[in-house]
């Protein structure tokens, strides 16, 4: 039976294995960490510069390479990889990539922040929306037979979502409902995260099952509290990215809210999102996180089981929709 909106009938709200580029992964075969928001193939340029962009041509090798090399020496497992509609999203790509590095990867639909709607957004109404990302879940990616393993990033800015980001994240709330998958937005610049929430939630979809994007860039605590002791994942998925945040700043807002007891509610994560950010091109790279941050993070206090619950048993439990208070994986 197919799920369509409006249709609420239970859907299995808790997985035991990923929907991958690759097929369906058990979730006890990832041993390693996660990076939690991350782009392998994109195309964002809207000036012509090109800097903006991940080309599966010209940086896949690169972008390969990088994720082996993590795999090798850190056992990076899995990669969320927040590509959507209109943001020149290529499955076969992130195929070819899983398949020559060793890392899962997980694809993505949705839709970004209004600046980069396609036109099939236009008059759409919620219900037209969400039959659009139900078909790619249920059916695949265009011809390609690929399944999208979470809806992301689901994208507004400001502190209140426009009327098409409202109606794009209600349609990704009906899809999750119906399909069982998880929810990630992005937050332009770390607005906009409770009223994101609000309007997902308002739907009847779990907190657990939703990840507010970019709370690196956003320096205040207390939002960071309220936004977890709601249940929701609060994610810190541009680290790195120093012309945005420094990575000190970072830093004290996660021991923060470690601190207030919320550790189960954090997703680490990069956000690699142009090629400038690639190692080959003397950018941090995907490992920044492990190479320079979580060591200033074990430096601060912060223990091995903590690490491995942000990197990999949340983004885990996320991805399947388990309750932290449910189960162990």
């Amino acid at each position: 039976m197919r799920h369509h909106p409006g249709d609420h009938s239970p859907a299995p709200h808790t997985r035991r294995s990923l929907h991958t580029v690759a097929g369906p992964l058990p979730v006890s075969a990832v041993r390693g960490p996660a990076l939690a928001h991350e782009h392998l193939v994109l195309d964002l340029d809207r000036t012509g510069d090109g800097a903006a962009v991940l080309d599966a041509a010209r940086h896949r090798a690169a972008v390969t390479a990088e994720l082996a090399a993590l795999r090798a020496e850190f056992g990076l497992g899995l990669v969320i990889e927040l590509t959507c509609r209109g943001m020149g999203r290529d499955p076969l790509a992130l195929a070819r990539i899983a398949e020559e590095s060793g890392v899962a990867v997980v694809a993505a639909t949705g839709w970004y922040y209004e600046p980069f709607h396609p036109r099939e957004i236009g008059g759409a109404s919620v219900e037209q929306l969400a039959g659009t990302l139900i078909r790619e879940i249920n059916d695949g990616l265009g011809a390609t037979g690929i399944r999208p393993g979470v809806l992301g990033e689901i994208g507004s800015h400001g502190d209140r979502p426009s009327e098409p980001e409202t109606r794009s994240l209600l349609a990704s709330a009906h899809a999750a409902l119906a399909t069982g998958l998880s929810v990630a937005t992005h937050a332009q610049l770390g607005r906009g995260g409770l009223a994101q929430l609000e309007l997902l939630t308002g739907t009847g979809l779990a907190p657990h099952r939703i990840s507010l994007g970019h709370q690196d860039l956003l320096d205040d605590p207390a939002a960071h509290r309220e936004l977890a002791a709601s249940g929701a994942y609060v994610a810190f998925d541009t680290v790195g990215k120093e012309s945005y945040q420094s990575d000190d700043t970072r830093l004290r807002l996660l021991l923060a809210l470690l601190e207030a007891g919320h550790a189960d509610r954090v997703l680490l994560s990069c956000d690699i999102s142009r090629h400038g950010y690639l190692e080959s091109e003397g950018g941090q790279g995907y490992g920044h996180l492990f190479r320079s941050f979580l060591p200033k993070a074990r430096a601060a206090g912060v223990d091995e089981d903590l690490i491995d619950l942000m990197t990999r048993r949340n983004p885990l439990r996320f991805l399947t929709g388990a309750d932290a208070d449910a189960e162990e994986i």
